[in-house]
């Protein structure tokens, strides 16, 4: 089997992330990685919290912290909150670690030695308000390119356009709010990405060919309008050092890398971390440098990230002359949206990934945004939408059948799974039927489409409900109380199946399933086709327990006081049934 590398992008340490920032990098990330592992494959998922750069540095003046405790608490609330979406990262590492400080001026030095960084004077923008030099992000302004007004110095969110600070229009200091600004001169390192702007392009060519448009498109947009020498120091107090045994006079002003140029370099350094942790049984090196072809990287993120991951970081790495493995597929996702704007913490707008936790459980969510995950275009998240998928998908049609037809077995049949009569015609449609739909949920989980994959894994669910409506065993029972058997300890089978194939999505909730059964050896990874076409994993004489109601029905009172509490726009929603109604399943006397 591969060993599968997986990383998503690292989130921000300056608070607690949105739904948005959950569905475009570590809960598909998480879905995939859960996949593997169960196919049999050796995964190493890791992730960290972004530490570095302006963003610190606002919010721990903010909070009123020194900024080493501010993204030591955050780290940990962040942790908190990932753990609580059941994110089952190998290692959640942080970029300010020793080893990524290591790794990133390493690397940096190696870069000097074959020429492609350089120290420059530039020209850059001091606020005599503040008594420093701004950093790119601590420059707001009016983007020259879409006219957003909100721009930072080195990219506009709206648009992604790269920018240097002088191109901001009416530009001001993010600190002071100051536009008491001037140019003065000062000296920083520079990648040289104009030089490897050729070997990126043939890596591009080569490894992006097969990446979703999304990436592939804009990383050669980047490629397209030129690679342009980057400034890869600033002027902050925290971040990785410029090494004084390399540039001792940028040290001794106390130059620290640009954040996304150390970001990147975390993920090698997470591993490092975790590798550190039980160095007798871990090698960071087997997955990062000088690795077998059987490792496979796959990256995931959101697409203002893309540039960063397919044309920076390559460069980088390229850049070395070293043998580090580079990424060989990126899945990249489009914007969630608020009812169709942008989610705002200043605003109250948008739902953010503590207070959902609090409103639901982790499973809701994760089904919820996998389901509707934002690969081809942007996704609106509206709280109509979200009720009714919750109502129609989770709650009638898995959750429903799971509990109708365990609550009537133990009616009519006791707590172990009854034996009834040899399986019949029926039966046999409907393994073929299981095992088609599982062979298409695993071609789309394989090829990471999850939108494709949750509606294939709700096919799953859906046959069963098919299937118990045909035999119907609350009539069955009247006059053929062994064909009821067959049918109950048939449904059975099907919960069991869905146990093990939802794990991915919902994994709490697969658990719950699983566990309803008694079986001492109840170990398989996953369902091979000829097992699902027997679908006889749970013998007769089985011991059951009826699990809680998995899940419960999103009300019209809920609904309400989710728009008060997080804003919203009922007239803009759109799609999906009502709140409420009942699509499929009903309950058996």
């Amino acid at each position: 089997m591969a060993r599968h590398l997986i990383t998503s992008a690292l989130p921000y340490i300056n608070g607690i992330k949105h739904l948005g920032n959950m569905v475009g990098s570590m809960l598909p990330a998480d879905v995939y990685a859960r996949y593997m592992r169960q196919r049999g494959h050796d995964v190493l998922y890791i992730c960290a919290t972004d530490e570095h750069g302006t963003p610190a540095e606002l919010a721990a003046k903010e909070a009123g912290l020194p900024v080493a405790e501010f993204c030591a608490q955050q780290h940990d609330a962040q942790k908190a909150v990932y753990d609580g979406f059941s994110l089952a990262f190998d290692y959640f590492g942080r970029s300010s670690s020793a080893q990524n400080v290591e790794i990133t001026q390493t690397i940096a030095r190696e870069l000097k030695a074959n020429g492609f960084i350089e120290e420059r004077s530039i020209r850059q923008v001091y606020s005599n308000a503040d008594g420093r030099f701004l950093p790119d992000r601590y420059i707001e302004g009016t983007c020259p390119h879409c006219g957003y007004d909100k721009a930072r110095g080195d990219q506009c969110e709206n648009c992604t356009r790269v920018l240097d600070p002088t191109d901001l229009i009416n530009p001001r200091s993010a600190i002071s709010g100051s536009s008491d600004l001037e140019v003065r001169e000062t000296k920083h390192l520079f990648l040289l990405q104009s030089k490897l702007a050729g070997e990126v392009a043939a890596w591009v060519d080569e490894h992006g060919k097969d990446w979703p448009t999304l990436a592939s498109s804009i990383a050669r947009k980047w490629l397209n309008e030129g690679l342009q020498d980057r400034a890869i120091t600033r002027d902050l107090d925290w971040g990785v050092p410029v090494p004084a045994d390399t540039w001792p006079d940028l040290a001794a002003e106390g130059k620290v890398f640009y954040v996304w140029f150390d970001a990147p370099i975390e993920y090698i350094g997470a591993t490092k971390e975790w590798s550190d942790l039980d160095p007798a049984n871990r090698d960071w090196k087997s997955w990062w440098y000088d690795v077998d072809p059987t490792v496979r990287y796959t990256e995931f993120m959101a697409k203002d990230n893309v540039p960063f991951h397919t044309v920076m970081f390559p460069a980088t790495l390229l850049g070395t002359r070293d043998a580090w493995k580079k990424v060989d597929y990126v899945k990249a996702f489009n914007w969630l949206t608020y009812y169709g704007g942008k989610f705002s913490t200043s605003q109250k707008r948008g739902v953010f990934t503590d207070a959902a936790l609090e409103l639901l459980p982790a499973d809701y969510w994760r089904y919820f945004l996998m389901a509707n995950a934002p690969e081809s275009d942007d996704t609106s998240f509206t709280w109509e939408h979200f009720a009714a998928t919750v109502n129609k998908d989770l709650a009638d049609t898995l959750g429903n059948f799971v509990n109708r037809v365990l609550s009537f077995s133990r009616k009519r049949f006791g707590d172990e799974v009854p034996a009834g009569k040899a399986t019949g015609e029926a039966e046999a449609r409907l393994g073929e039927e299981i095992a088609r739909l599982l062979a298409e949920y695993e071609e789309h989980m394989d090829a990471l489409q999850f939108r494709k994959a949750a509606a294939a894994l709700r096919a799953l669910w859906s046959a069963g409900n098919s299937y118990l409506e045909e035999k119907a065993p609350w009539l069955e029972i009247k006059t053929d109380q062994e064909g009821a058997a067959l049918t109950l300890r048939t449904a059975m089978n099907l919960i069991h199946l869905y146990a093990v194939v939802s794990e991915p999505f919902i994994p709490a909730s697969a658990r719950a399933m699983r566990s309803a059964f008694a079986l001492a050896d109840d170990t398989a990874p996953w369902v091979g086709q000829e097992e699902a076409k027997a679908l006889a994993s749970v013998p007769a004489g089985t011991a059951f327990t009826v699990p809680p109601v998995l899940f419960a029905k999103i009300t019209e009172e809920d609904l309400e006081s989710y728009r008060v509490r997080f804003g919203g726009a009922p007239e803009q929603a759109g799609g999906g049934a009502p709140a409420g109604v009942e699509t499929e399943g009903k309950p058996i006397d």
